[in-house]
């Protein structure tokens, strides 16, 4: 397998697991006490199945198998309450930004375009669920 079809079943994979972090905290989040929160977990969620559903074309259009999603995933916290919900969103947001740029360097062409626009999509939500701006989203602090 290619470096760079490695880094698209990597990607994948990550938007999958992210999908599912999603799904359980856009259904243990309370609407009506964190609207603005929830607009936003529900966002990236769209967003994410997108990518999903992108990168699984570009897998199959590299003639490979697409990595599927597993049954389920461990989520980066507990998420019993709105800080932890909101933390375990940014968390996956950073592992989003780690996988996309690991994509962007396996990469060249429209495929690194998608990667550079997916990274920095990535980097501003991470913004909004309380990270801080990175000089180099998904990179080791350098």
């Amino acid at each position: 397998m290619s470096s760079k079809v490695h880094a698209l079943q990597q990607a994948l994979g990550a938007e999958h697991a992210a999908l599912y972090v999603y799904d359980v905290v856009g259904g243990r989040l309370s609407v009506s006490a964190h609207p603005g929160l929830a607009r936003r977990v529900a966002a990236a969620y769209t967003t994410h199945r997108g990518r999903r559903d992108q990168l699984t074309a570009m897998v199959r259009s590299a003639h490979a198998q697409p990595v599927a999603a597993e049954i389920s995933y461990q989520l980066p916290t507990p998420c019993r309450t709105t800080p932890e919900l909101e933390r375990a969103a940014l968390l996956t947001e950073q592992r989003c930004a780690q996988v996309y740029a690991a994509l962007v360097g396996a990469s060249s062409q429209a495929t690194r375009q998608y990667a550079i626009d997916a990274l920095a999509d990535t980097a501003v939500r991470e913004l909004g669920f309380g990270g801080i701006p990175a000089a180099f989203p998904g990179l080791p602090e350098m």
